[in-house]
């Protein structure tokens, strides 16, 4: 066996040493399972009075389980294939913030500089 083949084999054994076993899984999905159940239960049974801290308690529980899907399931963290999975998940997240943003911003700019319908035309509009 030379030296290649046997710095090769390291780095596959490197490479897939982190992949899920049955024990992370399980526990991905119970983390998973418990951060549905509590938004259904304050969401069907009207937990918390102010619905704005309600929806804001969901999105961030919805973040915290986008977490847990990436590192339990996806396997994606610093260490795979040297963070460049993670860069370019970071990457792809400012990208859509950017792309969100934006589009947001030109629709509200759109809509707050609308003409205001002429009085004739909405005569017109009501007797058709």
């Amino acid at each position: 066996m030379n030296s290649s083949s046997h710095t090769e084999h390291a780095h596959d054994d490197a490479m897939h040493a982190h992949h899920g076993s049955l024990r992370g899984y399980l526990t991905g999905f119970v983390l998973a399972a418990i951060l549905t159940i509590i938004p259904f239960w304050l969401v069907m049974g009207h937990v918390i009075e102010s619905r704005q801290a309600t929806i804001l308690i969901v999105l961030g529980l919805a973040a915290v389980q986008i977490l847990v899907h990436m590192i339990f399931f996806l396997h994606l963290d610093t260490r795979s294939e040297s963070g460049w999975n993670m860069l370019a998940l970071i990457f792809t997240g400012v990208l859509v913030a950017i792309v969100l943003g934006a589009s947001i911003w030109v629709m509200y700019n759109e809509n707050a500089n609308m003409m205001p319908m002429s009085p004739q035309y909405m005569h017109h509009k009501q007797g058709s």
